[in-house]
C-alpha cells in the first residue's frame, strides 16, 4: 500500500507537529540505541535455545512442559506488539522504547531468579511483552528519523541486520557464560543501560489520533492470542483433547471480538481496512511464515544437536551461527537490492533459499554427521538474511508514515504468532515418528521447507492490482 501525496504530507506534518521543535531528531543515536536494544531482546528470546537442557534439568521441568520454556518469550510477544505499536503512535514512540527496554531488563534478571518452571515462563512471558514495546516502537522511531526513502532503507536493512544479530549472539553468549542464570543477569543490565542512554539520545515524536485509548481492542485482542498461543502449546501432547479445543473456541470468540470493537471505536488499535490492500496483507503473511518455518525449526534444531549428536552448548552455537551470522551479513548488505528487486520478490527469493538449505540437511543426523549441516546453514542463512532485510521495510511501506510502529507491531505480532506454532509444530512432528529423533527431524524439515515455498507463492501472489 502506498499513500498518497496528501496523506503522506498530512501524516509527516502531524509527527513533526508532535515531536520535540527543540530537539530534532539525531538518527544516528536512534539506529544506535533501536537496533542495540532489539539485538538484546533478540539475544533474551534465544537464549533458552542452548541453554534449554541445563535449564529444565535445574527447574525439573518435565519433557511435556518444555516447549512452554521456549514459547514463554513469544507469548508475550504476539499478546502485545499490535497494542504496544498503536501506543507508541498515539503517546510518544520513546516514552514506549524507554519503558519497554527497562521492563525488558527488570523482567530478565527475574528470569534468572526463578526456582520453577511456571515462575520462570512467567518470567519470559513478561520478557516477550517487554520486548514487544521496544520492538514495535523502535521502527516507529527510525521512520522519524529518517524521513527520506534511502535513509529509511539502510536504516531498516540495518536494525533488521540486529535482528538477526541478536539471534546469532544470543547462544554464543549463553554457550559462553558457565551458568544459564548468569546469562540473563549480564542481558538485564545491558538492557537498563540502553533504557538510560534512550532517555537522554532519544528524541520523542508521536502521531497522536485523539480519543481514549482502545482498552476494549487490547483486552480481547491480548486474550485471543493467549488463548491461541496456550492451545498450539498444549497440542503437541494431543490436539484432540478437550483442553486444546477450548482454547481455539476461546481464541476464534475473542478474535471475532475484537474485530466487532475495531470496526466500532475511532481510536482502533488496527486500521482493519488495510486488510484490503496487498502491501499489507504481504507482510503479514511474510511474517507469519517466518515464524512457521524459520524461527520454528531453528529453535528446535540446537536442541537436537545436543540430544543426538552428542554436541556441547558452545558447538551448538558455533554451528547455529553460520545460519545467523551469515544472516546478520547478508542483512546489512540487502539494501543493494533496492531498486534491482522488489521487497516482494526479495521474500519469495528469501523463502525459496530456506527451503533449499532445509532440504539439503535431510538425512544428516542419521549419518551422525555434523558437517552434513554446514551447507544448508549457509544456504538457510542467506535466506534469513534477506528476509531480515526485507520484512522491516514491507512493514512500513505498506502503512501510512504515521502508523508505522502499528505496522511493524501488525506484521511481528504474526511473526511471533507464527513462531510459537512452528515451535509447537516442529517438535510435535519431529517427537511423533516411529523411526527415531533423527527421522522425526528430517521429516519436520521437509515440512519447514514446504511452509517456506508456500510463503514464497503467496508474497508473489500478493502484488497491488493496477
Amino acid at each position: 500500500m502506498t499513500a498518497s501525496p496528501a496523506t503522506a504530507a498530512q501524516a509527516q506534518a502531524a509527527t513533526t507537529r508532535a515531536a520535540d521543535p527543540e530537539s530534532p531528531p539525531r538518527p544516528g543515536a536512534t539506529l544506535a540505541l533501536t537496533s542495540a536494544a532489539t539485538a538484546v531482546a533478540l539475544m533474551t528470546y534465544t537464549t533458552p535455545i542452548v541453554t534449554l537442557p541445563a535449564t529444565a534439568a535445574a527447574l525439573h521441568t518435565p519433557l511435556s512442559a518444555q516447549a512452554w520454556l521456549l514459547n514463554g518469550t513469544p507469548l508475550g510477544l504476539a499478546a502485545l506488539l499490535l497494542v504496544a505499536g498503536s501506543l507508541a503512535d498515539d503517546y510518544g514512540r520513546r516514552r514506549i522504547f524507554v519503558l519497554g527496554t527497562l521492563a525488558l531488563g527488570v523482567t530478565t534478571a527475574l528470569g534468572a531468579l526463578a526456582t520453577g518452571t511456571w515462575l520462570f515462563t512467567l518470567a519470559r512471558i513478561a520478557q516477550g511483552a517487554a520486548s514487544a514495546a521496544l520492538l514495535a516502537s523502535s521502527l516507529g522511531l527510525i521512520v522519524h528519523a529518517f524521513p527520506t526513502a534511502a535513509g529509511r532503507l539502510r536504516a531498516t536493512g540495518v536494525w533488521g541486520a540486529f535482528v538477526t544479530g541478536g539471534i546469532a549472539v544470543g547462544p554464543l553468549l549463553a554457550a559462553g557464560i558457565p551458568h544459564w542464570r548468569a546469562v540473563y543477569g549480564v542481558l538485564g543490565a545491558a538492557a537498563v543501560v540502553i533504557a538510560l542512554l534512550g532517555t537522554r539520545a532519544l528524541t520523542e515524536s508521536r502521531s497522536p489520533r485523539g480519543g481514549r485509548p482502545d482498552f476494549a481492542g487490547a483486552s480481547t485482542f491480548g486474550l485471543a492470542l493467549v488463548s491461541l498461543v496456550a492451545a498450539l502449546t498444549l497440542g503437541r501432547d494431543g490436539w484432540l483433547r478437550a483442553p486444546v479445543w477450548l482454547l481455539l473456541g476461546a481464541a476464534v470468540v475473542l478474535l471475532a471480538g475484537f474485530a466487532l470493537v475495531e470496526r466500532r471505536t475511532a481510536t482502533p488499535m488496527i486500521d482493519l481496512s488495510l486488510l484490503r490492500h496487498r502491501s499489507f496483507l504481504a507482510s503479514s503473511v511474510g511474517g507469519l511464515f517466518t515464524g512457521l518455518s524459520v524461527i520454528g525449526l531453528f529453535s528446535f534444531l540446537p536442541a537436537v544437536f545436543q540430544r543426538v549428536l552428542g554436541m556441547s552448548a558452545m558447538d551448538t552455537a558455533l554451528l547455529t551461527l553460520l545460519w545467523a551470522g551469515l544472516a546478520f551479513v547478508v542483512a546489512l548488505q540487502a539494501r543493494r537490492l533496492a531498486g534491482r528487486v522488489p521487497t516482494r520478490a526479495q521474500l519469495a527469493i528469501a523463502f525459496a533459499l530456506h527451503a533449499v538449505g532445509v532440504i539439503t540437511m535431510v538425512g544428516a543426523l542419521d549419518a551422525g554427521s555434523t558437517t552434513r549441516f554446514v551447507p544448508g546453514m549457509l544456504i538457510a542463512g542467506v535466506g534469513s538474511g534477506l528476509l531480515n532485510a526485507a520484512l522491516p521495510l514491507l512493514a512500513v511501506e505498506s502503512v501510512p508514515a504515521a502508523r508505522a510502529a502499528m505496522g511493524s507491531g501488525a506484521q511481528q505480532t504474526l511473526r511471533y504468532i507464527g513462531s510459537c506454532a512452528g515451535v509447537s509444530l516442529t517438535i510435535a512432528v519431529a517427537t511423533s515418528s516411529s523411526g527415531g529423533p533423527a527421522r522425526g527431524t528430517d521429516i519436520a524439515m521437509v515440512v519447514s521447507a514446504v511452509l517456506a515455498l508456500v510463503a514464497a507463492v503467496a508474497v508473489l501472489a500478493l502484488r497491488e492490482r493496477p
